[in-house]
């Protein structure tokens, strides 16, 4: 048999030199997005050129400090050492091999995966929504395959105001009118119950039932949190029914309430766990269902899959995030750090802040209507040099890479003060 060929980089020629960098201006970039870009979003007027830690810096070097982290896939920060270094790295290996063909970093991902949520298995996917729906198509085919529902006839209970993703199948479930409207025929197959209602949930659930799929924290809704024991509740009324409890946790999770999982708050194991965002520490899109070994082996080769799932280069890259999070520090920072942005939030409760719910460094702040929608709010706060996002009504979110300083935070909740106070 014929030796494999060794491969030398010099054989492929000198190196493409990358492309100069864009010259015109914030306004100018802007404007030139409108006729070529779809118009599914609406972002605020900054043009980000280059970012560090917790800070970016438009194309004029105007700098502002980044209240949102990416929602947050930028839980690190922007371009944190360990993990543009490990990047680097396997950019001078191999980056892409499909599931085609085993890779050297993939089995070190998913047994630090597995050990760091203390769940079994792993199947690695890219987006958020992706995992989602991977979690959809697992829960159907443990509800067929074990707990024998009949064909086609498999039920999943997710919570109102919920946002899991704008897939096809993830709309048909969700009560936001403009992430739903519109998209019909929608996907068959979910009850919707309201959240934070045991009792409502326990009267959907029933024979049918795969899976219920629940945030912990519910981040587009405004940082809704539940009360204490609804999680516990949902845990023990899964189990008393026998179905799955699918825990999304691809903005809740990873170090962002203080904890390296919301649910940890109440001490609760769900069998299946949704992961994303910050696991490809905002250099590659990973994500992952994380679950039972019983629950994850329902799938088996061709029933599933994904060409990027599990590449080299996010298996590397979502290696160095957990060894970030292995060591316990970016959990205590939002921990700390969250007791502070508690603190200023109340310190602005009745000036301007109607009310707010946080927890660890995320934070869902309600203004006064008189004051702003929240859309001006943030167009105001950018204004001051900090980045935030609105959301439902005259509701912002504050969400800071958990690398940000006390005088950082503290700076940040001045300005929205100081936006108050106009």
């Amino acid at each position: 048999m014929t030796a494999p060929t060794r491969f030398s980089a010099a054989a492929a020629g000198p190196a493409p030199q990358p492309p100069a960098p864009d010259a015109r201006s914030s306004a100018e970039l802007i404007r030139a997005e409108g006729p070529v870009l779809a118009h599914n979003y609406h972002p605020l007027p900054v043009v980000v050129a280059r970012a560090e830690g917790v800070w970016v810096e438009d194309v004029e070097g105007r700098r502002y400090l980044d209240m949102l982290a990416g929602y947050s896939a930028l839980n690190f920060g922007h371009r944190h050492p360990a993990l543009v270094e490990a990047a680097h790295r396997q950019l001078d290996q191999v980056t892409l091999t499909s599931r085609a063909f085993h890779n050297d970093r993939l089995a070190g991902f998913a047994e630090g995966l597995a050990a760091l949520t203390g769940m079994d298995m792993v199947l690695p996917m890219n987006t958020g929504a992706e995992a989602v729906e991977s979690g959809i198509k697992v829960a159907r085919k443990w509800a067929y395959d074990v707990k024998g529902v009949a064909p086609d006839q498999a039920t999943i209970v997710v919570a109102a105001d919920n946002f899991h993703g704008r897939t096809t199948t993830l709309v048909s479930f969700s009560t936001d009118p403009v992430a739903r409207a519109g998209y019909g025929p929608y996907t068959p197959g979910f009850r919707v119950v309201p959240y934070n209602d045991l009792a409502a949930l326990e009267a959907a659930v029933d024979e049918t039932t795969a899976a219920v799929l629940i945030e912990p924290i519910q981040g587009e809704a405004g940082v809704l949190i539940p009360d204490d024991g609804y999680l516990t509740g949902v845990r023990e009324l899964t189990r008393r029914a026998g179905c799955l409890f699918i825990a999304d946790e691809i903005q809740s999770g990873l170090g962002r309430t203080g904890r390296t999982l919301a649910l940890e708050h109440e001490s609760v194991v769900p069998d299946v766990l949704l992961l994303g965002k910050a696991l490809g520490g905002g250099i590659v899109p990973v994500s992952a269902v994380v679950a039972r070994r019983d629950v994850l082996e329902v799938l088996h080769p061709g029933e599933h899959g994904s060409t990027f799932g599990g590449n080299p280069l996010a298996a590397a890259v979502g290696s160095a995030v957990i060894d970030l999070l292995s060591t316990g520090e970016y959990q205590r920072r939002a921990a700390e750090l969250g007791e502070v942005l508690r603190t200023g939030l109340a310190g602005l409760t009745g000036k301007g802040v109607t009310g707010f719910r946080a927890r660890g460094l995320w934070a869902g702040v309600d203004v006064d209507p008189a004051l702003g929608t929240g859309r001006e709010i943030s167009e105001r706060l950018m204004r001051e040099g900090v980045l935030v996002k609105d959301t439902h009504g005259s509701t912002v979110r504050l969400a800071p890479p958990l690398t940000i300083t006390e005088d950082e935070l503290s700076s940040a909740i001045e300005a929205l003060g100081r936006v108050l106070g106009e």
